[in-house]
């Protein structure tokens, strides 16, 4: 089966990798989707991940379970650790307390496990380098070391096939992004991107994904779907 246009699909129920998903399957691959429940300050995004990777044709979906609210020391995993809500100039430079250490790079090494028992060498995930938080592991070095390292590690890699990371969000503004969905047709309605969502899915408006989402559809020119639970 080597050989085939499949890919795997990191989703996680967010605005960018409904795009992902939603590009992966118009370029004509078929599409295995991997969320992932890590210990996460809320379940809401991977309610929202099933809905998009039902919506989008995903042929397979799969949550993976990792607690790395074990860890912690981020925002997103330790509930004793308030995410901010400030505008982004009154935050303390640097990367932001949202950063979940290590994420992406687990992220992909389970993607890169399940890519070589179905022996598929294309790998989605939606990082970007612009409208992003200071992310590090959203960075196109990341992503090229990443690729090279698994290229050495895999059998696949090793035995003649090229893993590739594709990673079409990269080099977009999230205007670009939403724009992009909206012409594949993706409902961003289905989508939960906020880092304190409520039980329903509902987003606080206030929180750095939230700003850089309502931005977005706001340089798109185009209406945002999002609901929240407080005024903005």
């Amino acid at each position: 089966m080597s050989g085939d246009r499949r890919a795997i699909v990191l989703v996680s129920g967010g605005l960018d990798s409904a795009t992902v998903l939603s590009r992966a399957v118009a370029d004509g691959y078929t599409c295995f989707a991997l969320s992932f429940d890590y210990g996460q300050r809320h379940n809401s995004e991977l309610h929202a991940a099933a809905r998009v990777a039902a919506a989008l044709g995903a042929q397979e979906h799969r949550v993976v379970g990792i607690d790395l609210a074990q860890f912690g020391g981020s925002a997103l995993t330790d509930t004793a650790i308030d995410v901010p809500t400030e505008e982004p100039e009154d935050q303390e430079a640097g990367i932001p307390i949202t950063y979940v250490p290590a994420r992406n790079t687990i992220f992909l090494s389970f993607a890169l496990a399940w890519a070589e028992v179905l022996e598929i060498t294309d790998i989605f995930i939606g990082v970007n380098a612009v409208d992003y938080s200071g992310y590090p592991d959203c960075r196109p070095e990341f992503v090229a070391s990443f690729e090279n390292m698994a290229n050495f590690a895999t059998r696949i890699g090793t035995e003649g096939d090229r893993i590739r990371l594709h990673t079409p969000l990269i080099d977009l503004t999230k205007a670009e992004i939403v724009t992009m969905g909206t012409g594949l047709g993706v409902d961003y309605a289905m989508t939960v991107s906020c880092y304190q969502a409520d039980d329903t899915g509902a987003a606080c408006g206030v929180c750095d994904s939230c700003r850089l989402r309502r931005a977005g559809f706001l340089s798109a020119g185009l209406a945002d779907p999002t609901r929240y639970y407080q005024a903005i």
